[in-house]
């Protein structure tokens, strides 16, 4: 067997070159859409990727926590000297090391850091698409990597991917928290508890993360209690939230500092879903905002994807992470329009779909991965440059 081969038979470079090609064909149709929206719109390109909480992220990788601009203002419309600290380090410190490299701004760092992200992430849904299949069919090969393809596609082109090419922070946590849970699967805890840590540097999301990689590990290490590494992986997984939440808790004086900045600054609680109800009921029933229904249905597609997981009995890893994500996310209140963005790091509960569509004729997998890419295309211009309220 020669090296550029894996005991399973699978080329070890197809995960890397066709996941990366996914991603790279699905976004590039997503920012020529964009480019032609925002030429009707009369609004650049560039201006689109860096909307919102993106002018942020430019902004602190570019002066710091302690420089932003006092023009720089939260929901309320109002800066404090703690504004800025609602925001999570790992994104703006990635694009400021970037940003060092000769002849790339800042901006071009950003979108450079979310491009190489999101490739990334598409590798792991591919791998994680290509275990659950090969766990419940082992030796299908063929099929195993048509569902990782598939899975990729399909992660490229959820409803807000848009977000992925931008000055945002969903792309470098996907691959991140995408990696970290290739590595739980695959049993690799060091691996995982580097990977889990620098996730809980983007995104207080990670918490879903942490939890999954703490009981796998766990009952790794219950079985065989003389290997350490699934201890590192427990150890090491929360230290990076943690140091967030220390930093500004030492700032504002408050252990629950970062929470009360969240909840004062930017609105944002958590309600155990009462929001997410309210605007489910009012939206489906009253709401004539192309952008909130389709977010409506975002939604409950989701909640039918974590019942469909859980039925497809895909490993529990899998199912509890994308659970977890999504009760993380719809259980908070907050800016409501913004959960097709903020569920997209709950991206596996998809693998059930792509499993599906790999049992297709390749005819139907072209025409579902050409009609993925188009509706995506079209809601992420149309909520860049046409929703009129944030994502």
């Amino acid at each position: 067997m020669s090296e550029g081969t894996e005991r399973n038979g699978t080329s070890r470079g197809t995960p890397w070159l066709l996941g990366i090609s996914a991603f790279l064909v699905v976004r590039a149709v997503g920012l020529i859409w964009l480019a032609y929206v925002g030429h009707r719109q009369s609004k650049s390109i560039r201006n689109l990727l860096s909307v919102w909480d993106g002018k942020w992220m430019l902004a602190l990788a570019q002066y710091g926590y302690n420089g932003i601009p006092k023009t720089f203002v939260d929901a309320r419309g109002l800066h404090t000297s703690d504004t800025a600290y609602a925001f999570f380090p790992g994104y703006p410190w990635a694009v400021a090391a970037a940003s060092h490299v000769p002849g790339i701004s800042v901006f071009g760092a950003a979108i450079l850091t979310s491009v190489v992200s999101g490739a990334l992430a598409s590798v792991a849904a591919y791998r994680i698409g290509q275990w659950c299949l090969l766990r419940a069919r082992p030796g299908d090969h063929a099929t195993g990597e048509r569902v990782g393809l598939l899975a990729a596609v399909l992660f490229a082109a959820t409803p807000m991917s848009i977000v992925l090419t931008m000055a945002y922070t969903e792309a470098l946590y996907c691959a991140l928290a995408g990696w970290a849970l290739v590595m739980v699967l695959e049993r690799r805890w060091v691996a995982t508890g580097v990977l889990t840590l620098l996730a809980g540097l983007s995104r207080t999301t990670v918490v879903a993360l942490i939890a999954v990689v703490a009981i796998a590990a766990a009952i790794d290490w219950w079985g065989n209690r003389r290997d350490w590494r699934p201890l590192v992986a427990i150890v090491l997984s929360p230290i990076g939230w943690l140091f967030w939440i220390f930093v500004v808790a030492v700032r504002t004086g408050s252990p629950l500092g970062w929470f009360h900045v969240q909840s004062t600054g930017w609105n944002t609680g958590f309600d155990f879903g009462k929001a997410t109800i309210d605007y489910l009921v009012d939206t489906l029933a009253t709401n004539n905002t192309t952008g909130d229904v389709v977010t409506a249905w975002v939604i409950l597609a989701t909640i039918a994807l974590v019942a469909i997981a859980f039925a497809s009995r895909l490993p529990w890893q899998v199912s509890v992470y994308g659970a977890a994500v999504a009760f993380t996310v719809l259980a908070s209140n907050g800016l409501m329009n913004s959960r097709a963005r903020l569920l997209l790091p709950a991206y596996v509960l998809l693998i059930p779909v792509a499993i599906g569509l790999a049992h297709r004729s390749e005819r139907t997998q072209l025409a579902a991965g050409i009609a993925v890419t188009a509706v995506s295309a079209w809601f992420g211009a149309y909520m860049l440059a046409v929703y009129p309220y944030a994502i």
